[in-house]
């Protein structure tokens, strides 16, 4: 059911981004092409991971998920962030969404990673009520920030 993405696989991860970025009420922002993914995932020096969930029925791509690497500088070990992890509407309820995180627990204990971290979005109550069930808890204590777009680079010119 979870098999690693290849190469083959960069136009049905995009589209689950698309699918992922809609369902989240955010199809506007996405802006990573074909080839960006191509690159990040299997170029030279690869920056992130996918892993596909297939339907046992038909083989097609029922989900995925996306990671890259972190490190604790606390535990002194990596981990992995979840980038996205998203199952198809109609193949929900099928446990892909437990078998992709499961084979993300797998890599950390047979690599010695420490963490298996994502962010999810505080109004997605299924989502959250499924990581619950698993045994994550949030991480209350903590605010995510991000600069993009202008901030970002008026930073970036400042530096130089």
């Amino acid at each position: 059911m979870i098999r690693t993405a290849t190469p083959a696989d960069v136009p049905v991860i995009h589209a689950l981004i698309r699918e992922l970025a809609e369902y989240e009420k955010a199809l506007d922002e996405v802006r990573a092409s074909e080839e960006q993914l191509r690159e990040a995932l299997f170029g030279e020096r690869p920056a992130a991971f996918a892993h596909i969930a297939e339907d046992d029925v038909t083989g097609e791509a029922a989900g995925f998920a996306l990671w890259f690497l972190n490190f604790s500088t606390w535990r002194g070990v990596h981990g992995i962030y979840l980038e996205d992890l998203y199952v198809r509407p109609s193949a929900r309820g099928g446990g892909h969404g437990r078998a992709l995180l499961t084979e993300l627990a797998r890599i950390c204990v047979e690599r010695g990673y420490e963490r298996l971290e994502w962010a999810v979005l505080n109004w997605n109550r299924p989502a959250i009520g499924f990581y619950e069930a698993l045994g994550a808890r949030p991480q209350d204590e903590w605010t995510v920030y991000r600069l993009t777009d202008g901030p970002l680079a008026e930073l970036g010119r400042a530096a130089g």
